[in-house]
């Protein structure tokens, strides 16, 4: 599953894979992960498209992740920075590394649990959970 192949990327993976992202703030709540694939598709091949939804309500937060295959897209994608998508200004940002251990809430690691954890979109299943993430890979 997506969940299982998250936790076995190494740290120094993870790095690579967010230096080749970006994130897109000011969503429109309705768009698909195929729209904004579409997109950006100008800028350079997306691998993938994350956008973040409510654990609970299962309704988008209004911001996605765009994964390019390299880190030239980056750079092309920030080109789309303040333009309109759906009819709301996007904002086009690299994506950040979290560091281990390190949480925006002002604790280390070992204080108390804020939530449940990282979940992947189920299609099909009563919890939709955090993500909604599709895969795209080029047509041969």
């Amino acid at each position: 599953t997506f969940e299982s192949l998250y936790y076995r990327v190494t740290h120094e993976e993870r790095i690579e894979v967010d230096n080749r992202s970006v994130y897109v703030g000011n969503v429109d709540y309705g768009t698909t992960a195929a729209e904004l694939a579409f997109h950006f598709n100008g800028c350079g091949t997306v691998n993938r498209v994350t956008i973040l939804c409510d654990k609970f309500t299962g309704h988008p937060k209004g911001f996605a992740y765009v994964e390019f295959s390299n880190r030239d897209s980056v750079l092309a994608a920030m080109t789309l920075n303040s333009t309109l998508f759906r009819g709301r200004v996007i904002k086009v940002l690299p994506k950040r590394t979290n560091m281990p251990g390190i949480t925006n809430r002002g604790s280390q690691r070992g204080g108390r649990a804020w939530g449940r954890g990282f979940r992947a979109y189920r299609i099909g299943g009563s919890f939709p959970g955090r993500f909604r993430c599709v895969q795209f890979t080029e047509p041969k």
